[in-house]
């Protein structure tokens, strides 16, 4: 059965009247942050943002990395790249790591002031000696000169960290506030393409603060309950674009 009625979903759609645990993702917490009109329109009338095109190439740079972590882990030893940059950790061994990998599951808890349920998948997760354990998460790129987490719009790379520390301390974990990200940077400089890509990887420390995290889902979740739209964010381009169209239509009518 389709989960959309007259270009509406009819699926995940958050109902103040409702007694049923409502789940909400980590990218749709990031959503609110961005603009809470949007989020709105989405979580509690049914109505997305038009999706984007999916990064096929990133995913399967995210799935060989995992695989390649994964060995160093069997083998209980710190991957190479850890090594270079003098991390002493190794890659964590934990019975919920592949669930909490799982896309649409992730790392779940229950929020005690709203009830509502955050999750988030995260991409890795490695281990001090002194059993902290650090949120690792991967990113792909393809620019000149080195990758660095500096650009206004990362912020939501930092954020995406952060939400995952918290996430893993709901669940007991002793989570370190510094994270690192593996970030692959595909190289152009080479003379040929020859069906094959070279990367350079960089490991780039985060200290994270996740402090944000407890007012975003109780701002998110007074939202949700309330009955009023949030007002146009100027800031948003989904905004700009359906004002601009409403503006047009009235004036053409």
């Amino acid at each position: 059965m389709s989960q959309f009625y007259n270009g509406k979903r009819t699926r995940n759609i958050f109902s103040p009247t409702s007694d049923k645990r409502f789940k909400l993702s980590r990218s749709k917490l990031e959503l609110f942050m961005r603009c809470p009109r949007c989020f709105y329109i989405d979580r509690r009338l049914g109505v997305g943002q038009p999706p984007g095109f999916p990064f096929n190439i990133n995913s399967a740079i995210d799935e060989l990395l995992k695989r390649e972590f994964d060995e160093y882990r069997l083998a209980k030893k710190s991957h190479p790249l850890m090594q270079n940059a003098n991390i002493e950790a190794v890659p964590a061994h934990h019975e919920q790591l592949d669930e909490w990998r799982e896309n649409f599951k992730g790392v779940q808890t229950t929020h005690e002031k709203t009830g509502l349920i955050i999750h988030g998948a995260i991409d890795d997760l490695w281990i001090t000696s002194q059993g902290e354990y650090l949120v690792v998460d991967y990113k792909a790129t393809s620019k000149n000169g080195s990758v660095n987490i500096d650009a206004p719009w990362q912020i939501s790379y930092k954020r995406q960290i952060e939400i995952y520390q918290w996430l893993l301390r709901q669940n007991g974990l002793t989570v370190s506030n510094t994270g690192y990200f593996v970030y692959c940077n595909g190289k152009k400089n080479s003379s040929r393409f020859d069906a094959h890509l070279d990367f350079d990887i960089s490991l780039i420390p985060y200290e994270g603060d996740a402090s944000w995290v407890e007012t975003c889902i109780l701002e998110a979740y007074n939202c949700l309950m309330s009955n009023t739209i949030p007002h146009e964010n100027t800031d948003c381009d989904y905004c700009i674009y359906y004002s601009a169209l409403n503006d047009s239509l009235e004036n053409s009518s």
